[in-house]
């Protein structure tokens, strides 16, 4: 008996397309590792791609926004939309104009980020310390605060290759998760 014996015939027509097509998987998969052993090899491009691909959300969000702001009825309603909009455009624009400075404002960010999640996960932790398996939950809280803090502490020269390591890392996950996966496909379709 099969794993998708069990599942309802559309889930299984589609698990099925999956396993006919897992070449496409294991192509994706190292195409992504190539992709991702380039940006391990040039960190800055890497970062200047991934402030590009903020910059151009914030541009199409700020647009959207901005089309959104006149249909809204009301005066005040259509000023806070219409500033919103401008305001990621403008961020959108800076993204493009001035990568760099991007990159520096959001490794900060992430900074950020990662220090007050950690801090969070870690207290919820310790508040559940009565669970057996709290500890890990406090680890993990605490390993993404010391992240953050260590990226803290690198700024602003780290925002030079932070943000491309985290995209290259990322990409190298993939293409392997995708590589993985397109195999399990192709051992699925020879039962």
């Amino acid at each position: 008996m099969t794993f998708a014996s069990g599942l309802p015939g559309g889930v299984k027509d589609r698990i099925g397309e999956f396993h006919k097509r897992w070449g496409w998987f294991v192509g994706l998969g190292i195409l992504l590792l190539l992709v991702g052993g380039v940006a391990i090899g040039n960190l800055l491009l890497a970062t200047v791609a991934s402030v590009y691909l903020v910059g151009f959300m914030m541009l199409v969000a700020g647009g959207f926004q901005i089309a959104q702001s006149f249909g809204v009825k009301d005066w005040g309603g259509f000023f806070w939309w219409l500033l919103s909009g401008l305001l990621y455009a403008a961020a959108g624009v800076v993204a493009y104009l001035n990568p760099l400075l991007a990159s520096a404002v959001l490794t900060l960010l992430l900074a950020a980020g990662l220090l007050a999640s950690g801090a969070l996960r870690a207290w919820v932790g310790y508040q559940h310390r009565s669970n057996r398996r709290s500890g890990w939950i406090i680890a993990s809280g605490v390993l993404t605060a010391l992240t953050g803090l260590i990226i803290a502490i690198g700024w602003p020269v780290n925002s030079l290759w932070v943000l491309g390591m985290f995209l290259a890392i990322d990409l190298i996950f993939q293409g392997w998760t995708l590589i993985a996966l397109g195999l399990a496909f192709k051992a699925g379709a020879a039962r």
